[in-house]
């Protein structure tokens, strides 16, 4: 393969991608070509915040293609129309082959939780202190244990489930449990894990649902997996590891799964969100912080 490498305003990057496309490019990919540097600028805001720009001042658009006949045929046919004005050409380059599968898979390593409980790819071999593990391979689906939020709350059910009250059921610290939007279920297998013996997850994508169904298995743990209207009734412990503007929305209708005693644990939470969390919910529970990880907190509430 080989990549045709490109320097474009801002003004020009949509034209010059949709050109690539047209041009048969394997794949087109744009970044910041002042990243890492002082002229470094974000794009992306805050969750829930909008972007402060479009696009970068400066972007290297780079473009693969199957031979570097193709990729020069490109450059020419990019240099003579009228939207490359202002782009410049920075190469044609050989990309050497790749096990892009050992490649990915290199860049995810276990995850500690706790010094027991760990988060473990299927490549990997257990931590030999690892006494309880979730194996779980990178997908579509939100949840592989690396983010802060994911970590808080899999701390919190270790913790909890992990007070030595014996028996499932009503009987259990975790009781019945909800992973509302569970992603690709990790939170739902964390109970399973830590012995809750009548857990739901659902999510309102189905891609998710297929994700957490599949990653039970993988397991060995028993849950029910479904789109929200699964969710029925009280639970022990509801789980929300979202965002903040939905967990406000969603206020009332979690609070009304949480059964009389319950646990409500919510996450996706920064830490400059937190009384506006504590307002929206404060009909029905007082929300505090639990715990807090690299700018994100956990806030939990008994009904």
């Amino acid at each position: 393969m080989f990549e045709l490498s490109l320097m474009c305003p801002e003004d020009r990057i949509e034209a010059v991608s949709d050109a690539l496309d047209a041009l048969d490019a394997l794949s087109v990919s744009v970044e910041d070509a002042d990243a890492q540097t002082d002229a470094e600028r974000a794009l992306f805001g805050e969750p829930g915040m909008p972007p402060p720009k479009e696009g970068w001042q400066r972007s290297r658009v780079v473009a693969l293609f199957p031979s570097e006949e193709a990729a020069r045929e490109a450059q020419q046919l990019l240099a003579v129309q009228d939207f490359f004005a202002g782009c410049q050409v920075l190469g044609v380059s050989h990309v050497p082959e790749q096990d892009w599968v050992r490649l990915t898979q290199s860049q995810f390593a276990p995850v500690e939780i706790t010094p027991d409980f760990w988060i473990v790819p299927t490549w990997h071999e257990l931590p030999p202190q690892a006494l309880r593990s979730i194996r779980l391979d990178p997908g579509l689906a939100f949840g592989t244990g690396t983010h802060p939020t994911t970590r808080m709350c899999l701390r919190w059910i270790a913790r909890q489930g992990g007070q030595g009250i014996s028996g499932g059921g009503n009987n259990h610290p975790l009781g019945r449990v909800l992973d509302y939007g569970c992603g690709s279920g990790i939170l739902a297998i964390g109970a399973a894990k830590f012995g809750a013996t009548d857990v739901d997850a659902v999510d309102i994508d189905p891609a998710a649902v297929d994700s957490t169904v599949l990653n039970a298995q993988a397991n060995a743990v028993q849950l029910r997996a479904g789109l929200p209207d699964k969710a029925v009734g009280v639970y022990q412990t509801v789980l929300a590891n979202i965002l903040a503007t939905p967990l406000r929305v969603l206020a009332p209708l979690l609070c009304g799964h949480v059964a009389p005693g319950g646990n409500l644990v919510l996450a996706g939470i920064l830490e400059r969100q937190a009384s506006e969390l504590q307002e929206a919910y404060a009909p029905w529970v007082a929300l505090e912080v639990a715990d807090s990880e690299d700018g994100w907190i956990l806030m939990t509430a008994k009904r």
